[in-house]
């Protein structure tokens, strides 16, 4: 006779079973026409979207507005970062073409500003900072009135190899800080706060006329007092733009979700931020890196030529 489990409430139970969503986390549900238009031109030119690799809660809206974040250098990174739902492994090698390939999409979904992320490539020498400026530089070429936002990786340990994606022809240089360094072990454990927070800086000296932004997850178990603290660390580091959204457990297997905030937390949040002196804050529970991109581009160059006007030596 086998032997019943010790244990039987415990047999397939879920590692962190996922918490039911609040009634303000709802997905908008627009133009469907407009949305298959765009994942028409992102299937035909065999391209990877961060859309659909990290389950954005946002795609609907975005792709029905013809907005997509395209994530270059394959679908597999390097790194197993404990929130992120895009898959862990060996990266296969880079796309020669995928420059060509990205400048075509943008052409043809008529994009006004374009976000270009990647996975983490820790297996190639420069971290793919040459095939970020490819990409960029090839994009700019077809697409000469297209804003140009980037989302690097951390290229930890690689030296100066982000100044060759600086020196592309780009608008905006995105690296998210994701977490409070106290949970930087369990939640980004390939990653280091401080040399985050050294990139964005280094960015920032290297190319003073590119916009940086950086972004944080709540709900992963941080206090308020964190979060407030990586607001002024990262304006230490000059940072133009901070995004604050919910952490969204991707399933049973990921970091479990701690709690949900509400609404006016984030507003608080963003009334915080402002007040340390970002020239753009985008604070709500379905905020992500690029969400609303293209609208914050121009609210960022309206806030620059403000401060300009306001403060002409600077």
């Amino acid at each position: 006779m086998s032997e019943k489990p010790r244990h039987p409430e415990k047999v397939n139970k879920p590692i962190n079973p996922i918490k039911k969503k609040p009634d303000w986390i709802r997905s908008k549900i627009v133009d469907s026409q407009v949305f298959f238009q765009t994942k028409k031109v992102v299937n035909q030119n065999n391209l990877v979207t961060v859309c659909q690799e990290a389950n954005c809660p946002n795609i609907t809206e975005c792709w029905s507005k013809k907005h997509a974040t395209f994530m270059i250098m394959g679908d597999t990174c390097t790194r197993a970062c404990a929130f992120c739902d895009v898959k862990t492994g060996k990266p296969t090698d880079l796309d020669i073409f995928e420059p060509t390939k990205i400048s075509k999409a943008v052409k043809d979904l008529n994009l006004k500003h374009v976000v270009i992320t990647s996975v983490d490539r820790d297996d190639l020498d420069d971290g793919g900072s040459e095939h970020f400026y490819k990409v960029v530089k090839a994009t700019r070429e077809k697409n000469p009135k297209t804003s140009i936002e980037v989302l690097t990786p951390d290229f930890l340990r690689k030296g100066d190899a982000y100044k060759t994606v600086l020196k592309a022809d780009l608008d905006v240089f995105n690296h998210n800080i994701e977490t409070v360094p106290r949970l930087y072990t369990k939640v980004r454990p390939g990653a280091r706060y401080f040399a985050s927070l050294e990139l964005l800086k280094n960015a920032k000296a290297f190319n003073k006329k590119v916009f940086t932004k950086s972004g944080i997850m709540v709900g992963l178990g941080e206090t308020k007092e964190e979060v407030i603290q990586v607001m002024d660390d990262l304006r230490s580091a000059e940072v133009d733009f901070i995004t604050i959204g919910q952490y969204l457990q991707p399933s049973a297997k990921h970091h479990p979700l701690d709690r949900y905030y509400h609404p006016d937390e984030f507003k608080e949040f963003e009334n915080i931020a402002k007040t340390k002196g970002f020239l753009l804050v985008s604070s709500s529970p379905l905020t992500r890196s690029s969400y609303h991109a293209d609208e914050d581009f121009r609210r960022l160059q309206d806030a620059r030529n403000k401060k300009l006007e306001c403060h002409p030596q600077h």
